[in-house]
């Protein structure tokens, strides 16, 4: 078993991802930093949309989101706003059936909803996540006030808009017999005997060819015979038989069955937490929505709270191109920081720590 401890940046359904891997196996990961997502984008469709405003993915400087646009920062300086209606037209598909805007299974969710401009909203979950921010403010990391009642209000209600349009399209996809598994109401151990039934082709067909896959890459990484595969597009088995006995890979989907323990409750409009606060950097300034995000990694990493992070960071020859990352170089996570509004298998970089142990 490996010695790392291992902190990661994800979205909802990467993050749910990861909940599911400590759930099932022994997993590295020890801290998870939710962040706030109503979207991605295909990379291959944005730079299409791109197109029509004769622009390319090199050009831009930074992505930001907010008040009905995509704003892109351009490298010489100028702001070009694409209507958020635009570019909800080349939103990836399996997004329209997400209903989690804040990383319910995170340690401590970050987003910019709620806070005002250079600061971010942090929902704090367990009793490390509320024990990691309090020290980070004690050491002078970050510096944080409480999220006023108005600005609880906005992030619930935007958080109950995604619950509530997304459910519909679960159903309508329902309907048409294209399967949501992850948002049935199941018991534990209903969950157990369909694990202990399914294997990759039940994942191919019931998340993967139906549109579902978020491309976390969960399904490869818990492989124990190195059999699944994403290289640029959706995961594949390299060869027929799978061993009789695993399951793990239908397990730890994030859109296949979720256990009690983990799944949404959609009466609680942003999950279950123990504190809201709005917060700063005080040690870092490159970055957005207060290099929250940055920052708790820089704490962790420079306290040997955990051996190395998971970040995205951007592929050298892509502009904007996700790639995952294991680092425990703050320089690096510096350099990684700001949202990358695209995907890619996140859990990638966890195969080599396995090879290690073996």
């Amino acid at each position: 078993m490996t010695q790392e401890k291992i902190a990661m940046v994800g979205t909802p359904c990467e993050i749910m991802a990861a909940s599911k891997i400590q759930h099932y196996t022994t997993s590295p990961i020890y801290f998870k930093v939710g962040l706030f997502c109503m979207e991605n984008f295909s990379y291959k469709y944005f730079n299409k949309l791109l197109e029509e405003y004769d622009l390319s993915m090199d050009e831009i400087e930074k992505f930001r989101i907010e008040k009905g646009y995509t704003f892109l920062k351009l490298k010489t300086g100028e702001i070009i706003k694409i209507p958020l209606s635009k570019a909800k037209t080349v939103v990836r598909k399996n997004c329209n059936i997400c209903v989690e805007l804040t990383s319910e299974t995170s340690d401590v969710s970050v987003g910019s909803i709620g806070s005002e401009p250079g600061w971010s909203t942090v929902i704090i979950r367990t009793e490390k996540g509320e024990k990691i921010i309090e020290d980070a403010i004690k050491q002078k990391y970050l510096k944080a006030k409480e999220l006023t009642p108005s600005q609880l209000k906005l992030l619930e209600r935007i958080a109950s808009n995604k619950a509530r349009e997304n459910s519909e399209n679960i159903e309508y996809r329902e309907s048409k017999a294209r399967p949501v598994l992850y948002q049935r109401d199941k018991t534990d151990e209903n969950i157990l005997e369909e694990i202990s039934e399914s294997n990759f082709d039940d994942l191919r067909a019931n998340v993967i060819n139906v549109g579902a896959c978020v491309l976390c890459g969960a399904c490869e990484y818990v492989c124990p015979e190195d059999l699944i595969l994403i290289k640029n597009t959706k995961p594949r088995k390299k060869r027929k038989s799978c061993p009789a006995d695993c399951h793990t890979c239908f397990a730890v989907c994030p859109r296949t069955f979720v256990p009690l323990k983990l799944r949404n409750d959609l009466k609680k409009k942003i999950g279950n937490y123990r504190k809201i606060l709005t917060v700063k950097s005080l040690t870092h300034n490159r970055g957005q929505d207060g290099v929250v995000v940055t920052t708790i990694l820089d704490y962790l990493i420079s306290t040997n709270k955990v051996t190395q992070t998971l970040i995205i960071d951007k592929k050298e020859n892509m502009p904007w191109k996700p790639i995952a990352k294991l680092t425990k170089d703050v320089d690096e996570i510096v350099k990684a920081s700001g949202t990358k509004y695209s995907v890619c298998p996140v859990f990638k970089p966890l195969k080599q720590l396995k090879r290690d142990v073996v």
